[in-house]
């Protein structure tokens, strides 16, 4: 991992345990024919992050959720570890859409047994004093809080597999 999220990570987290698992990286896979070339062999673990600009877009939520099905689907296949981070559809698009496309984040997780941090942007999406000018994209002090708010459960995930490792 590199910039203000591994730094933070880095320098937050239990170095050792964060360690202990080869491979450890932050992939924001755009899109499932990145995964094969994105995802280097020997991975251990992977943190899926997908959909927000598919809701930002209004992208039919099943075009999502086929895609991060595929994704999972495809890391399980390589023994590779998933945490799904979830995210939101914005209000814009109404309740329906909402619903449909809220719901594919916590579907999954649980179909695919796979442990789910239910809003990636938690803290921070629409807080214009920690997003960039356009709105959508955090500050250096958002990822701050979005690695403080998801650290215990990366801890949490690594520290599970170590123990399924040892």
């Amino acid at each position: 991992m590199s910039g203000p999220a591994a730094k933070s990570l880095g320098s937050q987290g239990d170095k050792g345990r964060y360690d202990q698992c080869r491979g450890v990286r932050r992939y924001r896979l755009g899109r499932r024919e990145r995964l094969d070339w994105s995802v280097a062999d020997g991975t251990d673990v992977v943190i899926v992050e997908l959909g927000a600009n598919d809701a930002l877009r209004g992208i039919d939520p099943a075009v999502t959720r086929k895609a991060l099905s595929d994704i999972i689907t495809k890391l399980q296949a390589r023994k590779i570890a998933v945490l799904l981070c979830g995210m939101l559809a914005p209000p814009n698009y109404g309740s329906e859409y909402a619903a449909k496309f809220n719901a594919i984040y916590p579907d999954l997780a649980k179909s695919f047994g796979v442990p789910l941090y239910p809003f990636f942007l938690d803290g921070v999406a629409a807080n214009p004093k920690i997003n960039q000018a356009d709105g959508m994209h955090p500050t250096a002090e958002g990822v701050d809080i979005v690695v403080k708010n998801i650290l215990p459960t990366v801890e949490a995930f690594l520290g599970a597999l170590s123990g399924q490792r040892s």
